[in-house]
């Protein structure tokens, strides 16, 4: 059995702290940094969807209180 040079060992090295790193990155089944990611993206568009729900509720509510109010003058 022939042995590694230095080129060799320092391929097998850099490739395994590689596999380390994408480990971390993708996770092991149970999540990871993008995992991570996405749950985080996922809550933030929640956030999102309701602030515009609330924002388009409170338009709705100013609508009614600007014709009520414009039909008080009129009287």
């Amino acid at each position: 059995m022939r042995m590694m040079n230095e080129f060799e060992a320092q391929v097998l090295s850099d490739l395994s702290v590689l596999k380390n790193q994408m480990a971390g990155l993708m996770g092991d089944g149970n999540g990871g940094r993008i995992a991570e990611l996405e749950r985080r993206m996922d809550r933030h568009e929640q956030s999102w969807q309701r602030a515009k729900g609330f924002l388009a509720a409170v338009s709705v509510v100013f609508a009614v209180i600007e014709v009520a109010v414009e039909a008080w003058h009129r009287h």
